[in-house]
């Protein structure tokens, strides 16, 4: 039996609140006509093969060497299992501060919720840009987006695909 979006109003477009009506109607006439993921899976047909933590953590170092050379270390970066996407998280940055001996040290880490291992690598890539630029910029400001799109040009299309890609999941059930 096949669930029409007008059946689950909101709740199969919670990746997308904010985004202007004609926008939203667009999304819902896709789902209803069934294309949303044969249009998704059309722009970025395949995953990547960046699994691992090491391999994670040498992506983001080398994205944050040639966008944002300027900026305080990652101490650590990794895939985390309890980030939930449906708990409106897809990564975290963290700053631990710890005392050592009359100083007080910080660390960097990001996080990347694990469902990230199986998506395009563009959909990473717009994750991993939105936790780097945490480390200039911690609120969600215009400054912030501006320093998102410096290091990813197409970081606001790319934000939306995410968002299209995971309505497409929780609708579906279905990763790559």
């Amino acid at each position: 039996m096949s669930t029409t979006i007008n059946q689950q109003p909101m709740k199969s477009l919670s990746y997308l609140g904010g985004y202007p009506e004609p926008v939203i109607e667009r999304v819902k006439s896709l789902i209803n006509a069934d294309q949303l993921g044969e249009q998704i899976l059309k722009r970025y047909p395949a995953a990547h093969e960046i699994r691992t933590d090491k391999a994670l953590y040498q992506y983001v170092m080398s994205l944050k060497n040639e966008r944002l050379k300027m900026s305080s270390p990652l101490s650590k970066v990794a895939y985390d299992d309890k980030i939930s996407v449906l708990n409106d998280a897809l990564g975290l940055h963290t700053q631990i501060s710890r005392v050592q001996g009359s100083r007080l040290k910080a660390k960097n880490e990001i996080r990347v919720a694990a469902v990230f291992k199986k998506m395009p690598v563009e959909f990473l890539r717009m994750i991993v840009v939105h936790e780097l630029a945490h480390l200039r910029e911690k609120d969600h400001n215009k400054a912030f987006y501006q320093l998102c799109a410096h290091m990813e040009p197409d970081y606001h299309q790319l934000e939306f695909d995410t968002r299209l890609y995971l309505t497409h999941v929780e609708l579906s059930g279905t990763l790559y």
